[in-house]
Parts: C-alpha cells; structure tokens; sequence
C-alpha cells in the first residue's frame, strides 16, 4: 500500500500551472482587492520567508471552477 504524494507548490510553480501572473494570485487572495476570492487556496507558511500552496486544493479549486452551477 503507498500512501498519497504530498506536493507543494512555491509561486514560480504556481503561476505556471495556473497560466496566470503573480499579481493576480495575490489580487486573489487579499480580502480589500475588487478580484478577491475566497475559494482560492491558502498559502501555507514554510518557512519564516516561504509559502506554497498544496497541489491537491488547486487542482480541487479548479474542478470546482470548471463545474457549471445546476
């Protein structure tokens, strides 16, 4: 039995995956911008100076946005 692949995506990875830019993400996740979205993922602290984002909420936020609303 393997147990499941923990990824951890840094924001180089991220903005790839994604095809968007830095900004953007950012935008996403600050509760005072005008694009703000609180279904995005949160960030997890690495470090005292490093984030990343788990790979399997991403791609969990993006099922859920491809989704249509029924």
């Amino acid at each position: 039995m393997t147990s499941p692949t923990i990824k951890i995506l840094r924001m180089r990875a991220l903005t790839t995956k994604l095809g968007i830019s830095r900004s953007t993400i950012y935008d996403w996740l600050n509760p005072k911008s005008d694009r703000y979205d609180a279904t995005f993922p949160k960030q997890r602290r690495l470090g005292r100076q490093s984030v990343g984002w788990l790979e399997a909420e991403l791609d969990q936020w993006l099922l859920e946005r491809e989704s249509p609303n029924i």
